[in-house]
């Protein structure tokens, strides 16, 4: 690990200047020492579903969708966006629940969305799930969004046991290979620990994202949630998720990685947080208390943003 360690810095540091990035998107107050949030509105998201997904996912049960700010139908996206960015909204991502295919159904929605990037300027980032028809990735490049964010598994069986969906790995590819045939800003993700706190496909996963010329890999861990049947669960082991920050650096030495918002807290936070500086991550959400100087003691300067990490690089 020490010596898998020092490589992976090392490939940072002849890739990268010696910057690291921190952020704290609007989603939840955030404040420390180091660095307070200022406009929890900077950047919001948005469920274009509301409440509502088709999937009842094991790890998930509908709660990530809560905190989101839910589409009213009949005020319409445009209206929405253009209330928040009065209010001091700068950047958003759409997301929402999934149809039984996996897919959240955005298009609808996309006169909209352009208008959102054109008229109000605000930065979008998509939360798409499986995007399968050549269609719909046109449709998004069209529209100017600013990236993609589409959560990759490399395992079958978790497709299956943890998503309930019926689709494979290939489709995951599919929709890699689709939306950067057309040239949209690709900011996959990867969940650490995502079958009931085991690894199983997450090195798959990043072997599937390697191949494409991403704009970022944002890599979040495995939170348990009340009432979800992973409630309870650990999650995964914090020397293999430091092994997988290492591995991940090596795998794709010039491409940003960012730390996105969902780990665990406490001192697991800051076990992993000091893994991920040390494996040369180039961006952290939401940073542990004293990660901040332990970067600057590693001889990386650290700059701010309110926006997403799945914006920053």
């Amino acid at each position: 690990m020490d010596a898998l360690k020092a490589q992976a810095f090392a490939v940072r540091r002849a890739n990268f200047p010696d910057e690291i990035k921190f952020f704290a998107p609007g989603l939840k107050h955030y404040a420390i020492p180091e660095f307070e949030q200022k406009n929890p509105l900077a950047f919001l998201p948005i469920s274009l579903t509301g409440s509502a997904c088709a999937l009842d996912c094991d790890h998930c049960n509908k709660k990530i969708l809560e905190p989101m700010i839910p589409l009213d139908p009949k005020e319409g996206l445009f209206s929405m966006c253009e209330k928040l960015a009065k209010k001091g909204t700068e950047s958003v991502l759409i997301s929402g629940g999934s149809k039984k295919t996996g897919e959240v159904p955005f298009m609808k929605h996309i006169d909209d969305i352009r208008r959102v990037k054109e008229e109000l300027g605000m930065r979008i980032i998509m939360h798409t799930g499986l995007v399968l028809k050549e269609s719909e990735a046109i449709a998004l490049k069209s529209a100017g969004v600013d990236g993609v964010a589409i959560d990759i598994i490399g395992s079958n069986d978790t497709i299956k046991e943890v998503y309930h969906l019926d689709a494979t790995v290939e489709d995951y590819d599919r929709s890699l290979a689709l939306l950067s045939a057309h040239g949209l800003s690709l900011r996959p993700h990867i969940i650490l620990g995502l079958h009931y706190g085991k690894f199983v496909g997450e090195y798959a996963a990043l072997d599937m994202i390697a191949k494409y010329p991403v704009h970022s890999l944002v890599i979040v861990i495995l939170v348990p949630m009340h009432e979800t049947n992973m409630w309870g669960v650990d999650p995964p082991d914090t020397a293999e998720v430091s092994e997988f920050f290492f591995r991940a650096r090596l795998k794709m030495p010039d491409t940003y990685l960012m730390i996105g918002c969902a780990r665990p807290l406490g001192e697991y936070k800051k076990i992993v947080d000091r893994a991920a500086v040390e494996a040369g991550i180039n961006g952290i959400a939401y940073p542990a208390e004293g990660i901040i100087e332990l970067s600057e003691s590693m001889g990386l300067h650290p700059t701010f943003f309110e926006n997403s990490c799945s914006c920053g690089s």
